[in-house]
């Protein structure tokens, strides 16, 4: 008799993730497995077939696959973007010369800053006469002939990756469904994105690159998610489901995500800030925040009341996507991070990583430089192994690594593997500080949840150096992301524009438009499986003050459109400009409340699993694993410390450092000073001793 299994899979620079979970049994099983950057999708399949050996299952099992992807993260941050070519108004075509007019922060300290290459060269920008008004009226003929020999011109030129991006196409998408038409009859080979389909917005630079960021990622997100697709049904000769983590924290099916790639953009990251917000929820934690550690960098994400940040507000790299997605700030401060000497002398750690291949010294891979994991290797604070022993360390090479540099700087080996993870910790600590000090919010306020196969390394250091109250770390907590992907709904996001000022507000148009966008949300929600009694949506706005450049977006009520609604609409919107920036102007008859877009987001709910309690033990430690000498302070050289494996941990159990707590996916070093408790969930909750909590 087939089972029903959901397998989550998660692919990092080192490790690819997996979760599988019996929708029958409740049962949860989770395992790791090396990634294959030349061809992630190696990785995946053997992932695959690791978890279902583990769960005692077979292909014909598995009722889905949800997959949360790097490519075209990756792709973008390493500014590996083909030729690409935009199609825009005559009259535009420096539309993205011009820009906007900020620069770079650190601008102030350096004479001059050049503005950086554009996504498309000028010369590959062309325009075509024709012109709407910002109410969608026509107010020049769309020029078909020109049209036609834009298009010629760039198949000629052999440019097959175009954005189409014309002025006010979110309020009529005529002209653009114009040019795609042509493009098709005269360029059929081009991947073509046009704005009034990724994003129905306003301002036209930012839709612009967003647009041309879908049309970059398109070829090779399409390529990869289709031969994974093809691998994966070949398994049991039908076709399994598949479905691919999206930014805004929600899942789409590959069929469907080819059409839309920037919204996988933040695919990774967003699954484990998901996966992390529903354990902390769990455990009875309604202020969180969360570290994804992994090999490359380390990501972060404010959590409250269960529930991730969002924004519109967002870049990957050098690129702006005003898509919806996590509020994740990314660092590079990965377990393969390189620790390198400035000219002036000085120690640095990242953003440059080794990954994973060749990756850090201990990897034994022809790897050069020094790395976070070999400094952790070379001070005993991970074992000479990964993955319960499955992958043994050279450790003499860290050794090496470690003494080579630290003569460089003049110190100890001791002092300058504690320095590297110094730095490291810092720079995660700068993150955290960016997601809640620099938006108006107390870190002292947060407990940190930590996982991912590095997030854990530096926990003690991140309780003193920004004042957290506690640590939280999960079970598994190399496979947060994997779990995460099991919890998501099926998602998608739908925007119009509408700027309008309060007496210019009717109340029979906005709801024409949230119809419009529902109707649009309930056809996606059809093609992806899910019944109409199923389907939930939600109605959101972006409102401002008149005048203010960027919007506040706040929750629109159920129910009829009415003045009603909208007054709530504006109380809400007062609330969470002063939550926001500490004050509002509600009662002031001289600010008005200006709406801006109409936004509605169509969900299609899944199964979760169950995150179970575990009855409490008799409170006794278990026996030790083994010992070994752990530096945690190069003054204090080298302690030797119990090692206990965490399975072997129940609920109640309470151990003051120092101590060692290793898992086959992870290890928590727990410095001397503090103390650890196992809650009921059998999360790891690490405090200062001075303020352990009881239990």
């Amino acid at each position: 008799m087939a089972r029903s299994i959901r397998i989550g899979i998660d692919t990092g620079g080192t490790f690819t993730d997996v979760v599988a979970f019996d929708e029958e049994s409740g049962e949860l099983v989770t395992t790791k497995t090396p990634s294959t950057p030349s061809n992630p999708a190696d990785g995946f399949l053997a992932g695959i077939d690791k978890v279902l050996a583990l769960v005692g299952g077979s292909a014909a099992d598995v009722d889905a696959v949800s997959h949360g992807t790097t490519v075209a993260t990756n792709q973008l941050l390493e500014g590996k973007v083909d030729r690409l070519g935009l199609i825009t108004n005559a009259g535009y075509e420096a539309m993205l010369e011009i820009a906007r007019q900020s620069v770079p922060d650190g601008y102030g300290n350096s004479y001059f800053w050049v503005k950086p290459d554009r996504i498309v060269p000028r010369h590959l920008v062309k325009g075509v006469e024709g012109r709407l008004g910002v109410d969608g009226e026509e107010v020049r003929p769309f020029d078909e002939g020109g049209a036609r020999a834009v298009a010629r011109w760039f198949r000629d030129q052999g440019v097959n990756t175009l954005g189409v991006c014309f002025l006010h196409a979110y309020a009529n998408s005529d002209h653009e469904d114009r040019m795609r038409a042509i493009l098709a009859q005269e360029h059929p080979g081009a991947v073509v994105s046009v704005s009034s389909e990724v994003l129905r917005e306003y301002r036209e630079y930012e839709r612009a690159m967003t647009t041309l960021v879908d049309a970059a990622v398109k070829p090779r997100l399409s390529a990869y998610v289709r031969n994974i697709a093809q691998r994966l049904n070949a398994l049991d000769g039908r076709t399994i489901p598949f479905y691919v983590m999206k930014s805004n924290g929600g899942v789409l099916s590959a069929d469907e995500v080819v059409h839309q790639p920037i919204t996988t953009v933040l695919s990774g990251p967003a699954a484990g800030a998901l996966g992390a917000a529903l354990i902390a929820k769990v455990a009875g934690f309604d202020k969180v925040l969360t570290s994804d550690g992994g090999g490359t960098s380390t990501d972060v994400s404010v959590v409250i009341d269960g529930e991730p940040t969002l924004t519109t507000e967002g870049s990957v790299g050098a690129f702006p996507s005003k898509i919806p997605m996590i509020d994740v700030v990314t660092v590079g401060a990965g377990g393969g991070s390189i620790a390198w000497l400035s000219p002036e002398g000085t120690l640095k750690v990242g953003p440059q990583s080794a990954g994973a291949d060749p990756g850090p010294l201990c990897y034994g891979k022809g790897g050069q430089d020094v790395t976070i994991t070999d400094a952790h290797v070379f001070l005993g604070r991970i074992p000479p192994h990964l993955l319960g022993g499955e992958i043994q360390l050279h450790t003499e090479a860290a050794h090496r690594g470690i003494e080579i540099l630290a003569d460089k700087l003049g110190l100890s080996p001791e002092a300058c593997a504690t320095g590297i993870l110094e730095i490291s910790a810092w720079n995660q600590a700068n993150a955290l500080r960016q997601v809640t000090v620099k938006r108006g919010l107390d870190v002292r306020d947060f407990v940190l949840v930590t996982f991912g196969g590095s997030g854990s390394l530096l926990l003690c250091r991140l309780i003193d150096v920004l004042g957290l109250p506690a640590v939280l770390v999960p079970p598994n907590p190399g496979n947060v992301s994997a779990f995460g992907l099991l919890t998501v709904d099926v998602k998608n996001d739908y925007v119009q524009t509408h700027v309008a000022l309060p007496d210019e507000l009717d109340p029979a148009v906005v709801a024409g438009i949230y119809d419009g966008l529902t109707a649009q949300a309930a056809k996606a929600l059809a093609t992806e499986g899910f019944p109409p009694e199923e389907h939930v949506y939600s109605r959101t706005a972006d409102v401002r003050y008149f005048g203010q450049a960027f919007e506040v977006r706040v929750p629109v009520p159920e129910g009829p459109i009415d003045a009603d609604v909208l007054a709530e609409v504006a109380r809400r919107f007062h609330a969470e400009h002063t939550a926001l920036y500490g004050y509002d102007f509600a009662g002031d008859p001289t600010q008005q409340v200006e709406w801006v877009n109409l936004r509605v987001s169509g969900i299609g709910p899944i199964q979760r699993p169950e995150i179970r309690r575990h009855p409490w033990g008799d409170g006794r430690v278990p026996a030790e694993k083994s010992r070994r000498g752990v530096c945690f302070d190069a003054a204090g050289g080298y302690v030797d410390t119990p090692v206990l494996w965490r399975t072997d941990l129940r609920p109640g159990v309470v151990v003051d450092g120092p101590v060692i707590i290793e898992e086959f996916g992870s290890t928590v070093p727990v410095h001397p000073g503090f103390s650890v408790r196992v809650d009921d969930h059998l999360n790891l909750i690490v405090t200062r001793l001075e303020s352990k909590e009881s239990n």
